[in-house]
């Protein structure tokens, strides 16, 4: 796993919520708001599957009774990070293969293919588990027929 982008953010957003399914859609739509905010609503649709991926596990697997989880955004130069902690250190995520009927177990998998990087970061309590997405500057989001967003380069 490589080292996350630790330059300097631009613009920075951190939030606790509370460990609740209905937080991970909060979660979510804040994340999406904000990029759209910041000036990159190329990467919001990303932020928000993301955010909601990892939010979902913090709640199903990393979270203890009266503690929360927090997403952290930071915008930097080069990219945007996503980090979401929970308070369970010693259960460490890892991607798996979901069988056709399971109905969990495919968010990191899901999270390694939509991220250019992520990895796991050792807290003195808990863990987070953070992603990056490359910033598309030059980039701008096009829609096309049926709604379909796609993305093509600016001359």
């Amino acid at each position: 796993m490589a080292a996350p982008d630790e330059s300097e953010p631009l613009a920075y957003d951190r939030l606790d919520y509370t460990p609740l399914p209905r937080s991970v859609s909060l979660a979510r739509r804040r994340a999406h708001r904000l990029l759209t905010e910041w000036g990159h609503p190329e990467l919001a649709a990303d932020t928000a599957l993301l955010v909601s991926e990892l939010g979902g596990n913090a709640v199903l697997h990393g979270c203890l009774r009266d503690r929360l989880f927090r997403v952290e955004l930071a915008l930097t130069e080069r990219s945007l990070r996503i980090a979401v902690s929970d308070p369970k250190g010693e259960l460490r995520p890892y991607p798996r293969e979901a069988t056709a009927d399971d109905l969990f177990g495919r968010g990191l998998l899901i999270v390694g293919q939509v991220a250019d990087r992520w990895g796991i970061r050792e807290l003195t309590v808990g863990k987070a588990v953070w992603c990056e997405l490359d910033r598309r500057d030059g980039v701008e989001a096009v829609r096309v027929d049926g709604g379909r967003v796609e993305r093509r380069g600016v001359a």
